[in-house]
Protein backbone atom coordinates (compact mmCIF):
# COMPACT_ATOMS: atom_id res chain seq x y z
CA UNK A 1 0.00 0.00 0.00
CA UNK A 2 1.25 3.62 -1.14
CA UNK A 3 0.99 6.17 0.86
CA UNK A 4 -0.89 8.05 -1.64
CA UNK A 5 -3.79 5.77 -0.08
CA UNK A 6 -3.04 6.64 3.17
CA UNK A 7 -3.27 10.21 2.80
CA UNK A 8 -6.61 12.11 2.85
CA UNK A 9 -7.25 14.49 0.29
CA UNK A 10 -8.64 18.04 1.28
CA UNK A 11 -11.93 16.97 -0.25
CA UNK A 12 -11.93 13.95 2.47
CA UNK A 13 -10.95 16.11 5.29
CA UNK A 14 -13.95 18.75 4.59
CA UNK A 15 -16.43 15.30 3.65
CA UNK A 16 -15.35 14.73 7.48
CA UNK A 17 -15.99 18.14 8.88
CA UNK A 18 -19.56 18.36 7.16
CA UNK A 19 -20.18 15.03 9.28
CA UNK A 20 -18.88 16.62 11.88
CA UNK A 21 -16.34 14.18 13.03
CA UNK A 22 -12.42 12.96 12.20
CA UNK A 23 -11.56 9.97 14.17
CA UNK A 24 -8.56 10.06 16.19
CA UNK A 25 -6.23 6.96 17.58
CA UNK A 26 -7.03 7.28 21.19
CA UNK A 27 -4.86 7.75 23.86
CA UNK A 28 -4.64 7.93 27.70
CA UNK A 29 -5.51 11.39 29.55
CA UNK A 30 -5.50 10.35 32.65
CA UNK A 31 -1.81 10.71 33.81
CA UNK A 32 -2.26 11.44 37.83
CA UNK A 33 -4.85 10.80 40.33
CA UNK A 34 -6.43 14.41 40.14
CA UNK A 35 -6.96 14.06 36.71
CA UNK A 36 -9.67 11.07 37.83
CA UNK A 37 -12.23 13.98 38.81
CA UNK A 38 -11.55 14.80 34.89
CA UNK A 39 -12.66 11.32 33.47
CA UNK A 40 -15.56 11.34 35.56
CA UNK A 41 -16.90 14.39 34.17
CA UNK A 42 -16.62 13.20 30.70
CA UNK A 43 -18.31 12.80 27.94
CA UNK A 44 -16.53 9.18 27.52
CA UNK A 45 -17.38 8.16 31.30
CA UNK A 46 -21.23 9.01 30.79
CA UNK A 47 -21.34 7.65 27.38
CA UNK A 48 -19.64 4.62 28.67
CA UNK A 49 -21.85 3.77 32.12
CA UNK A 50 -25.05 4.90 29.86
CA UNK A 51 -24.26 1.74 27.38
CA UNK A 52 -23.34 -0.66 30.26
CA UNK A 53 -26.72 0.60 32.38
CA UNK A 54 -28.77 0.43 28.71
CA UNK A 55 -27.55 -3.32 28.26
CA UNK A 56 -28.26 -3.61 32.24
CA UNK A 57 -31.96 -2.85 31.40
CA UNK A 58 -32.26 -5.28 28.05
CA UNK A 59 -31.56 -8.54 29.75
CA UNK A 60 -33.98 -7.74 32.73
CA UNK A 61 -35.24 -11.01 33.16
CA UNK A 62 -34.55 -12.66 30.06
CA UNK A 63 -32.19 -16.51 29.69
CA UNK A 64 -29.31 -16.46 27.48
CA UNK A 65 -31.53 -18.77 25.67
CA UNK A 66 -34.21 -16.92 25.12
CA UNK A 67 -35.26 -15.92 21.25
CA UNK A 68 -33.81 -12.49 19.73
CA UNK A 69 -32.36 -10.24 16.83
CA UNK A 70 -28.97 -11.48 15.85
CA UNK A 71 -28.01 -8.92 12.98
CA UNK A 72 -25.09 -8.89 10.10
CA UNK A 73 -22.88 -7.09 12.46
CA UNK A 74 -22.81 -9.42 15.08
CA UNK A 75 -22.26 -12.61 13.07
CA UNK A 76 -18.49 -10.30 11.63
CA UNK A 77 -18.35 -10.09 15.65
CA UNK A 78 -18.80 -13.67 16.09
CA UNK A 79 -16.10 -14.46 13.28
CA UNK A 80 -14.09 -11.99 14.53
CA UNK A 81 -13.92 -13.44 18.09
CA UNK A 82 -13.68 -16.87 16.39
CA UNK A 83 -10.43 -15.87 14.43
CA UNK A 84 -8.82 -14.92 18.37
CA UNK A 85 -10.02 -18.21 19.91
CA UNK A 86 -8.77 -20.26 16.36
CA UNK A 87 -5.23 -18.20 16.71
CA UNK A 88 -4.90 -19.62 20.79
CA UNK A 89 -5.01 -22.99 19.32
CA UNK A 90 -2.63 -22.13 16.81
CA UNK A 91 -0.01 -21.08 19.46
CA UNK A 92 0.55 -23.48 22.07
CA UNK A 93 2.10 -22.42 25.26
CA UNK A 94 5.25 -22.86 25.55
CA UNK A 95 8.21 -24.77 28.68
CA UNK A 96 9.12 -22.16 30.74
CA UNK A 97 10.50 -22.06 34.24
CA UNK A 98 7.44 -20.41 35.64
CA UNK A 99 3.92 -21.36 36.29
CA UNK A 100 2.33 -18.41 35.45
CA UNK A 101 2.66 -15.73 32.38
CA UNK A 102 3.40 -18.35 29.44
CA UNK A 103 5.37 -16.42 27.15
CA UNK A 104 3.39 -17.82 23.77
CA UNK A 105 0.77 -15.17 25.01
CA UNK A 106 2.78 -12.82 23.52
CA UNK A 107 3.14 -14.55 20.57
CA UNK A 108 -0.76 -14.66 20.12
CA UNK A 109 -1.12 -10.62 21.15
CA UNK A 110 1.27 -9.90 18.56
CA UNK A 111 -1.02 -11.51 15.87
CA UNK A 112 -4.00 -9.40 17.15
CA UNK A 113 -1.63 -6.17 17.49
CA UNK A 114 -0.76 -6.69 13.10
CA UNK A 115 -4.43 -7.70 12.58
CA UNK A 116 -6.32 -5.55 14.58
CA UNK A 117 -7.68 -2.57 12.26
CA UNK A 118 -7.99 -5.23 9.01
CA UNK A 119 -10.88 -7.51 11.68
CA UNK A 120 -12.22 -4.41 13.26
CA UNK A 121 -13.16 -3.16 9.30
CA UNK A 122 -14.73 -6.35 8.57
CA UNK A 123 -17.24 -5.29 10.91
CA UNK A 124 -17.92 -1.62 9.82
CA UNK A 125 -19.96 -0.28 7.82
CA UNK A 126 -17.77 0.86 4.36
CA UNK A 127 -18.69 4.41 4.86
CA UNK A 128 -17.53 4.12 8.32
CA UNK A 129 -13.94 2.81 7.26
CA UNK A 130 -12.23 5.45 8.62
CA UNK A 131 -13.13 4.81 12.12
CA UNK A 132 -11.67 1.37 12.37
CA UNK A 133 -7.76 2.48 13.58
CA UNK A 134 -9.71 4.32 16.56
CA UNK A 135 -11.98 1.76 17.16
CA UNK A 136 -9.39 -1.44 16.75
CA UNK A 137 -7.02 0.39 19.83
CA UNK A 138 -10.27 -0.79 22.25
CA UNK A 139 -10.18 -4.32 20.70
CA UNK A 140 -6.53 -4.62 21.46
CA UNK A 141 -6.97 -3.41 24.92
CA UNK A 142 -9.20 -5.67 25.85
CA UNK A 143 -7.82 -9.25 25.63
CA UNK A 144 -5.26 -8.42 28.57
CA UNK A 145 -1.76 -6.46 28.96
CA UNK A 146 1.42 -8.56 26.72
CA UNK A 147 4.02 -6.80 29.13
CA UNK A 148 2.94 -8.45 32.36
CA UNK A 149 0.68 -11.04 30.85
CA UNK A 150 -2.13 -10.31 32.86
CA UNK A 151 -5.55 -9.49 32.61
CA UNK A 152 -8.07 -7.56 34.48
CA UNK A 153 -11.14 -5.39 34.53
CA UNK A 154 -9.87 -2.76 32.89
CA UNK A 155 -8.96 -4.69 29.86
CA UNK A 156 -12.96 -5.96 30.42
CA UNK A 157 -14.01 -1.99 30.35
CA UNK A 158 -12.26 -1.94 27.06
CA UNK A 159 -14.33 -4.68 25.56
CA UNK A 160 -16.91 -3.03 26.56
CA UNK A 161 -15.70 0.36 25.31
CA UNK A 162 -15.32 -1.15 21.90
CA UNK A 163 -18.75 -2.08 21.60
CA UNK A 164 -19.70 1.26 22.74
CA UNK A 165 -17.83 2.40 19.64
CA UNK A 166 -19.49 0.07 17.56
CA UNK A 167 -23.11 1.78 18.51
CA UNK A 168 -21.73 4.93 18.09
CA UNK A 169 -20.89 4.56 14.78
CA UNK A 170 -24.11 2.73 13.68
CA UNK A 171 -22.75 -0.71 13.08
CA UNK A 172 -24.58 -1.82 16.10
CA UNK A 173 -28.29 -0.51 16.79
CA UNK A 174 -30.53 -0.63 19.02
CA UNK A 175 -32.45 -3.62 18.39
CA UNK A 176 -29.21 -5.56 18.90
CA UNK A 177 -28.91 -4.96 22.64
CA UNK A 178 -29.91 -8.76 23.84
CA UNK A 179 -27.53 -10.01 21.12
CA UNK A 180 -24.22 -7.86 22.02
CA UNK A 181 -24.64 -9.59 25.31
CA UNK A 182 -26.09 -12.84 25.34
CA UNK A 183 -24.09 -13.47 21.87
CA UNK A 184 -20.60 -11.00 21.45
CA UNK A 185 -20.01 -10.72 25.11
CA UNK A 186 -20.58 -14.20 26.24
CA UNK A 187 -18.09 -15.36 23.67
CA UNK A 188 -15.71 -12.72 24.22
CA UNK A 189 -16.16 -14.28 27.66
CA UNK A 190 -15.29 -17.77 26.13
CA UNK A 191 -12.58 -16.86 24.48
CA UNK A 192 -10.86 -14.55 27.58
CA UNK A 193 -11.69 -17.82 29.70
CA UNK A 194 -9.73 -19.87 27.49
CA UNK A 195 -6.43 -17.17 26.84
CA UNK A 196 -6.73 -17.18 31.17
CA UNK A 197 -6.30 -20.84 30.85
CA UNK A 198 -3.92 -21.21 28.16
CA UNK A 199 -1.30 -19.15 29.35
CA UNK A 200 -1.81 -18.96 32.92
CA UNK A 201 -2.16 -15.28 32.86
CA UNK A 202 -2.10 -13.30 36.21
CA UNK A 203 -5.23 -11.19 37.45
CA UNK A 204 -4.75 -7.37 36.39
CA UNK A 205 -4.23 -5.41 39.83
CA UNK A 206 -6.08 -8.58 41.88
CA UNK A 207 -8.04 -7.20 45.05
CA UNK A 208 -7.68 -10.38 46.38
CA UNK A 209 -10.37 -12.13 48.06
CA UNK A 210 -12.04 -8.58 47.86
CA UNK A 211 -12.75 -8.44 44.60
CA UNK A 212 -15.75 -10.11 42.65
CA UNK A 213 -13.50 -12.60 40.54
CA UNK A 214 -9.67 -12.23 39.78
CA UNK A 215 -10.56 -11.63 36.03
CA UNK A 216 -14.20 -10.14 35.16
CA UNK A 217 -17.05 -7.83 36.67
CA UNK A 218 -19.50 -6.85 33.68
CA UNK A 219 -21.13 -10.41 33.66
CA UNK A 220 -21.73 -10.56 37.39
CA UNK A 221 -23.86 -7.32 36.99
CA UNK A 222 -25.62 -7.80 33.34
CA UNK A 223 -26.20 -11.89 35.20
CA UNK A 224 -28.21 -10.47 38.27
CA UNK A 225 -30.32 -8.39 35.87
CA UNK A 226 -31.17 -11.12 34.15
CA UNK A 227 -32.35 -12.96 37.46
CA UNK A 228 -34.31 -10.57 38.25
CA UNK A 229 -38.04 -11.30 39.26
CA UNK A 230 -37.45 -14.58 38.96
CA UNK A 231 -39.96 -17.26 40.57
CA UNK A 232 -37.68 -19.75 42.01
CA UNK A 233 -34.25 -18.96 41.74
CA UNK A 234 -33.08 -16.54 44.47
CA UNK A 235 -29.01 -14.60 45.09
CA UNK A 236 -29.06 -17.81 48.17
CA UNK A 237 -29.49 -20.42 45.56
CA UNK A 238 -26.03 -20.11 43.32
CA UNK A 239 -23.51 -21.04 45.21
CA UNK A 240 -25.03 -24.71 45.07
CA UNK A 241 -23.17 -26.30 42.77
CA UNK A 242 -26.47 -28.34 41.34
CA UNK A 243 -27.87 -25.17 40.77
CA UNK A 244 -24.88 -23.94 39.28
CA UNK A 245 -24.74 -27.34 36.84
CA UNK A 246 -28.52 -27.00 35.82
CA UNK A 247 -29.26 -23.45 35.02
CA UNK A 248 -25.71 -22.43 34.00
CA UNK A 249 -26.22 -22.29 30.28
CA UNK A 250 -29.17 -19.98 30.62
CA UNK A 251 -27.63 -17.39 32.94
CA UNK A 252 -24.34 -15.37 32.73
CA UNK A 253 -24.17 -15.17 36.50
CA UNK A 254 -24.00 -19.19 36.86
CA UNK A 255 -21.42 -19.57 33.85
CA UNK A 256 -19.09 -17.30 36.01
CA UNK A 257 -19.57 -19.25 39.35
CA UNK A 258 -18.99 -22.53 37.56
CA UNK A 259 -15.52 -21.12 36.14
CA UNK A 260 -14.29 -19.72 39.56
CA UNK A 261 -15.15 -23.58 40.72
CA UNK A 262 -13.30 -24.79 38.27
CA UNK A 263 -10.26 -22.68 38.89
CA UNK A 264 -10.32 -22.59 42.36
CA UNK A 265 -9.61 -25.29 45.04
CA UNK A 266 -11.42 -24.83 48.69
CA UNK A 267 -14.39 -23.32 50.62
CA UNK A 268 -16.55 -21.27 47.90
CA UNK A 269 -16.36 -18.62 51.53
CA UNK A 270 -12.95 -18.31 51.57
CA UNK A 271 -11.50 -18.02 47.79
CA UNK A 272 -14.61 -15.94 46.98
CA UNK A 273 -15.79 -14.25 50.11
CA UNK A 274 -16.83 -11.31 47.69
CA UNK A 275 -19.46 -13.44 46.30
CA UNK A 276 -20.36 -15.40 49.38
CA UNK A 277 -21.77 -12.46 51.23
CA UNK A 278 -23.96 -11.72 47.60
CA UNK A 279 -25.40 -14.81 48.31
CA UNK A 280 -26.78 -13.62 51.45
CA UNK A 281 -28.62 -10.59 50.13
CA UNK A 282 -32.38 -11.18 49.77
CA UNK A 283 -33.32 -9.82 46.31
CA UNK A 284 -31.73 -9.98 42.77
CA UNK A 285 -32.68 -6.50 42.05
CA UNK A 286 -30.57 -5.39 45.18
CA UNK A 287 -27.73 -7.53 44.03
CA UNK A 288 -27.84 -5.97 40.62
CA UNK A 289 -28.06 -2.17 42.13
CA UNK A 290 -25.45 -3.21 44.97
CA UNK A 291 -23.11 -4.59 42.02
CA UNK A 292 -23.77 -1.64 39.90
CA UNK A 293 -22.12 1.11 42.90
CA UNK A 294 -19.49 -1.44 43.58
CA UNK A 295 -18.01 -1.35 39.57
CA UNK A 296 -17.92 2.41 39.81
CA UNK A 297 -16.61 2.69 43.26
CA UNK A 298 -14.17 -0.64 42.40
CA UNK A 299 -13.57 -0.67 38.64
CA UNK A 300 -14.66 3.09 37.22
CA UNK A 301 -13.16 5.16 40.34
CA UNK A 302 -9.82 3.76 40.85
CA UNK A 303 -6.99 5.33 39.50
CA UNK A 304 -4.94 1.93 38.58
CA UNK A 305 -7.79 0.99 36.56
CA UNK A 306 -8.63 4.21 34.22
CA UNK A 307 -4.82 5.24 34.19
CA UNK A 308 -5.10 2.60 31.16
CA UNK A 309 -7.97 4.24 29.50
CA UNK A 310 -7.68 5.41 26.25
CA UNK A 311 -9.85 8.30 24.94
CA UNK A 312 -10.32 9.63 21.23
CA UNK A 313 -13.25 11.06 19.14
CA UNK A 314 -15.71 8.37 19.81
CA UNK A 315 -15.27 8.55 24.04
CA UNK A 316 -14.07 11.60 24.59
CA UNK A 317 -12.74 13.07 27.51
CA UNK A 318 -14.46 16.42 26.77
CA UNK A 319 -16.67 17.11 30.15
CA UNK A 320 -20.32 15.46 29.22
CA UNK A 321 -22.87 18.30 27.94
CA UNK A 322 -25.23 18.82 30.41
Amino acid sequence: QTDATNRSTPEDEAAEAAAGVAFIVPKKEISMVPDMGKWKRSQAYADYIGFILTLNEGVKGKKLTCEYKVSETVEKLLDLLETLDRWINETPPVDQPSRFGNKAYRTWFSKLDQEAEALVSTVLPPEKAAAAPEIAVYLKESVGNSTRIDYGTGHEAAFAAFLCCLCKVGALRVDDQLAIVFKVFNRYLSVMRKLQRTYRMEPAGSQGVWGLDDFQFLPFIWGSSQFIDHPTLEPRHFIDERVVNEHHQDYMFLECIKFINEMKTGPFAEHSNQLWNISAVPSWSKVNQGLIRMYKAECLEKFPVIQHFKFGSLLSIQPAKP
